[in-house]
């Protein structure tokens, strides 16, 4: 076969590669976004954003919401999907690098049985303590909590969303990088841990700041740091962690994936239209309102992204002695 020829059908194959998510819309199959979590968190409510705005380019789009195990029963159904571009998955920081560490049998692997599409949105935890607690024990800053820490050993406790949950990990970090003593109390959900801390059964908590920003705004709660590496710009004034203790690093972060084996070309396709969407004004106001920094990204970088999170995760899983199974 003459290169001209070989240089013909590879164009040829890659056009029709490119063609096919644009003639989706007169498919009758709609794209499935598959959520592996219950309806009306963050996660669900992004993925409903971008399906209102890729309508246009991608044709229909259903979410499908596939809770439960931590979000490995969703990811797994993903993971078995046929791989032609049409079912994606919201893949959360849980679910790409946390659950594989956390869980002795996986319905899926992580890093071999899905293929990165971008990056959707970044939401920072928040150090928070309830406002007249910390206004009785005279802490207004993180190196106040840890001198007070270190002045009562093993008088403190804070709470979180349940063993291995984002809350107990970053809080068994920041208790290893602060060189405190800390009792963790685990809850059964965000919520309920949220409530322990306003009515003063803990005496702080990291939470996703999505979930804490209400009682923030309202006085209830006081937020001495933010735990990315950088100011958040959705809570002006707050000092990262990381000022306090240098390389702190631990936020909530979430994106799309498709099955292992859809063709790169889809892949490119796929990020180009959700990212086109993230980046509206429209989306950006959504996002803004349930206090989401939109993440996109190409799927290289996402990938990247993913696999440099479970390394660093399976350290701090290890840290914490959770298990779930």
């Amino acid at each position: 076969m003459t290169a001209r020829r070989c240089l013909l059908l590879s164009a040829l194959a890659l056009a029709a590669a490119w063609a096919a998510p644009a003639a989706w819309a007169q498919e009758t199959a709609p794209l499935r976004i598959v959520v592996p979590y219950p309806p009306g968190g963050p996660l669900d409510a992004t993925a409903r954003v971008l399906a209102e705005r890729v309508q246009g380019e991608l044709g229909t789009v259903v979410v499908d919401n596939k809770p439960g195990a931590g979000g490995n029963i969703g990811m797994a159904a993903v993971a078995k999907a046929v791989p032609d571009g049409r079912t994606l998955g919201v893949a959360a920081v849980a679910t790409l690098a946390i659950n594989p560490w956390l869980f002795r049998k996986m319905p899926y692997d992580a890093a071999r049985d899905f293929a990165p599409v971008t990056a959707v949105a970044r939401v920072p935890n928040v150090l928070v303590m309830n406002a007249e607690v910390a206004r009785q024990l005279k802490i207004a800053s993180v190196a106040d909590l840890i001198a007070h820490a270190r002045e009562n050993p093993g008088q403190l406790n804070y709470g979180s969303g349940g063993n291995g949950s984002a809350g107990h990990l970053a809080g068994e970090l920041f208790k290893q990088q602060a060189g405190i003593e800390a009792t963790h109390i685990p809850f059964n959900g965000a919520n309920p841990a949220q409530l322990a801390l306003l009515g003063g059964q803990v005496d702080f908590n990291i939470d996703n700041l999505a979930s804490a920003a209400p009682n923030i705004k309202s006085g209830k709660l006081v937020a001495l740091a933010v735990t990315s590496a950088s100011p958040s710009p959705m809570l002006p004034g707050v000092p990262p962690l990381a000022d306090t203790l240098k390389g702190f690093e631990i936020d909530t972060w979430w994106g799309l994936v498709a099955p292992a084996g859809t063709p790169a070309p889809v892949l490119q396709k796929l990020s180009s239209a959700f990212g086109k969407a993230l980046a509206s004004p429209q989306a950006q106001q959504r996002f803004a309102a349930i206090w989401a920094e939109p993440l996109p990204t190409t799927p290289e970088q996402f990938g990247e992204l993913a696999e440099r999170e479970r390394g660093r995760y399976q350290g701090i899983v290890k840290l914490s002695g959770a298990r779930v199974d």
